[in-house]
């Protein structure tokens, strides 16, 4: 932890003294052998050597095991040459303080991890708006643990792309949510911190692993957050704790600088009260990022999305109502009664309805749990949170931060994130990562699937959640316990981590005094007309959030 501290103090120093921003070419590249720099690669001895044949099933002579050791040091030169050339990151555009840690009195529902107050441009289309930080994405100079004690202490040099965006339009960011410990939870009682407590009753789930970013928007903390979604993490907490949350399609909004936790269904995206908002925010963080996110195919564009909210007009619009998502065995009758209501609404809007079915989405769950434990294993726990084998930005400094930490502290783990990375480890030893492949291979048939459905509607819809929010179990609860109650909350979410289909939940009504979300999913990059029907939805919808609100 100390020379991240030290890298920070002597980035406020030159803020503060030279009077300008660093980007990714000043200031940074001069301090970094001394602060920064991991240590020289070293030659392995004979002992090592001899080691490394036996751990790959390569039987040497101690004649061979000397002559690769010699063969070996070219490599090494390699490596301690790449050492030695200072690297490029992202760039910092703005300065700020680091900001701290908030007492319990300004913290009651446990939502914040660390207050802020980072100031952009002046102008811009989110001028006014106050914004929070899913804690699994990176701030410059803001203290950074996503939701884990194992890496508590990481400061990053660097923002994340989409904190940069959100300054360039005017947004002012408050400070970092709390999450779930490595973004590894769909409820709101498995980070470090403790858990996150529902706006509504206090007793409850708040939904996870945007766990903080959800509540701060609902308490009215923040008019904004930045969520994180791999298998329905924004849109969970969205529906718990009545707001907007929207996983766009998969690679239009930057993942750049967030921590990873499997390449292919990581998204980033907003959360607002209001579809508006949500929209708003969509429009300031979209977009290429130059190369530096693989997610993103080069021609993708960012559009008005607020402007078509000016109309209320669906006529000619097709609603499709998923018969496998008000199907699953955990389904609460009175939720999918209140959904159902909710859609009959929109014939008022001159709107076709028609029951649609595609019964492969089922295996959502069962595919993203494939990808996310045996990829998570390379991504997170061998990749520090970055993984390899793609092209793009790879924070060097996060990667250290977070192998070092699972290395020295695996037993902090909260339980969820120990059995992802138990099963990931099994599967990928014994069956050599094939499910894998064979999950990933799987998930094109499903988004073919869904696919073919969205030739006849424009918009499907469903529970986010089949029931409402469950409570927070007791501490003394078993390991057994938390799982089962963690059970089936998000079926009908995971899905669309493997299609990559834009899905929003917004606010259905409530059962029990607590928020029911609903979920509208749509056409690959069609955000404006998701946002649209989102946005009819909450205006014929009479029960509002603020009428709830206690």
């Amino acid at each position: 932890m100390q020379y991240y501290s030290c890298l920070f103090l002597r980035r406020m120093i030159d803020i503060e003294e030279k009077g300008r921003i660093m980007n990714k070419y000043d200031s940074f590249l001069n301090i970094s052998g001394d602060l920064y720099s991991s240590p020289s690669v070293r030659m392995p001895d004979i002992k090592k050597v001899e080691e490394l044949s036996r751990r790959i099933g390569i039987n040497l002579s101690d004649e061979e095991v000397k002559e690769y050791r010699e063969l070996m040091k070219t490599f090494v030169e390699s490596f301690n040459a790449v050492e030695n050339i200072p690297e490029p990151t992202l760039p910092v555009k703005y300065p700020r303080l680091p900001g701290y840690r908030p007492p319990v009195e300004e913290n009651p529902l446990n939502a914040w991890y660390w207050k802020t107050n980072i100031e952009g441009v002046s102008e811009g289309i989110l001028k006014g708006k106050s914004v929070a930080i899913k804690d699994n994405v990176a701030v410059y100079g803001v203290p950074m643990m996503g939701g884990s004690w194992v890496l508590e202490g990481y400061i990053p040099e660097f923002d994340a792309t989409v904190v940069t965006r959100i300054l360039d339009a005017g947004g002012v960011i408050k400070g970092k949510s709390i999450c779930e410990d490595f973004c590894c939870f769909g409820m709101s009682f498995n980070g470090a911190r403790g858990p996150v407590l529902n706006p509504y009753n206090n007793t409850h789930d708040a939904g996870g692993s945007s766990s903080g970013s959800a509540v701060l928007v609902a308490n009215g903390e923040v008019d904004m957050a930045i969520g994180g979604d791999q298998g329905g993490s924004i849109r969970l907490p969205a529906s718990c704790c009545g707001i907007v949350g929207l996983k766009p399609t998969y690679g239009l909004v930057p993942y750049t600088g967030a921590q990873s936790v499997e390449l292919t269904i990581d998204h980033l995206g907003p959360m607002a009260k209001t579809v508006y908002d949500c929209a708003l925010l969509l429009e300031a963080i979209a977009g290429y990022d130059n190369g530096l996110d693989p997610r993103q195919p080069a021609n993708v564009s960012v559009e008005k999305y607020t402007e078509e909210l000016a109309s209320s007009d669906l006529t000619g619009f097709t609603i499709g109502i998923l018969k496998e998502g008000f199907e699953h065995r955990d389904s609460d009758p009175r939720v999918n009664e209140l959904i159902l209501q909710c859609i009959s609404k929109v014939k008022v809007a001159h709107t076709e309805i028609k029951d649609v079915s595609v019964p492969m989405h089922t295996y959502g769950v069962d595919l993203v749990s494939c990808i996310a434990c045996v990829g998570g294993v390379d991504t997170i726990f061998r990749g520090g949170s970055n993984g390899s084998g793609r092209k793009g930005f790879y924070s060097t400094s996060m990667r250290d931060a977070v192998v070092r930490g699972v290395q020295s502290q695996p037993n902090e783990l909260s339980p969820s994130v120990k059995l992802k990375w138990m099963v990931g480890e099994y599967m990928k030893h014994e069956y050599r990562g094939k499910y894998y492949g064979k999950a990933q291979n799987l998930a094109r048939l499903l988004t073919a699937e869904f696919d073919k459905v969205f030739q006849d509607v424009d918009v499907i819809v469903m529970p986010t959640i089949p029931f409402p929010p469950k409570k927070i179990p007791k501490k003394d609860a078993s390991i057994s316990d938390l799982f089962k109650t963690a059970s089936g909350n998000n079926v009908n979410t995971r899905t669309f981590n493997v299609t990559g289909h834009p899905a929003i939940s917004i606010n259905a009504g409530f059962i029990d005094d607590l928020p029911i979300g609903m979920m509208l999913v749509g056409k690959m990059f069609d955000e404006k007309k998701l946002l649209k029907v989102a946005h009819v939805f909450e205006k014929l919808n009479s029960t509002h959030f603020n009428s709830h609100q206690g």
